[in-house]
């Protein structure tokens, strides 16, 4: 029923427990899983207030720390590709940068993904935190046209 699933997954046990799920839906159809992990782009540099040298500088130091950052997720990526694999299913990763929702989005369209399997994340307690879903999970839901599956990590 689902051919691709995505798990967009920060490196974190709440994305480990989404793709859990992910790995529990997967396996009854057969499923290939991608797992995306967005680099939220660093703030623009003021360049009306720097030297030409400084900003060149600067925007090299940010080229290094974003390409040692996908570095580091492609090698934890891969961890949670070889849980897939170990459960009989597909599964690649996919690493960008830009933001969570937008590049999000933007692989839902571009791959034909048929769920979406993300964790929740509450920042609210109290009522409040009924009636409200993060920025990026509320811009998914609202966005998106395939089924979403949010997984509910602090209510365990």
């Amino acid at each position: 029923m689902y051919n691709n699933i995505l798990v967009p997954h920060a490196g974190t046990p709440e994305g480990d427990e989404a793709l859990k799920h992910a790995i529990e839906i997967g396996k009854n159809s057969l499923s290939q899983i991608i797992l995306l992990h967005v680099i939220e782009e660093f703030p623009h540099i003021p360049v009306m207030t720097l030297h030409v040298s400084l900003v060149t500088k600067i925007e090299k130091e940010v080229d290094s720390v974003i390409k040692e950052m996908k570095e580091i997720m492609e090698k934890e990526m891969q961890k949670r590709v070889d849980i897939c694999q170990k459960n009989g299913l597909k599964a690649y990763t996919k690493i960008v940068t830009g933001l969570a929702a937008e590049e999000i989005l933007k692989l839902v369209k571009n791959q034909k993904i048929d769920l979406i399997v993300m964790a929740k994340r509450r920042k609210l307690k109290g009522i409040k935190s009924l009636l409200t879903l993060g920025s990026v999970s509320r811009k998914i839901i609202e966005n998106t046209s395939c089924p979403v599956l949010m997984i509910d990590v602090e209510k365990k």
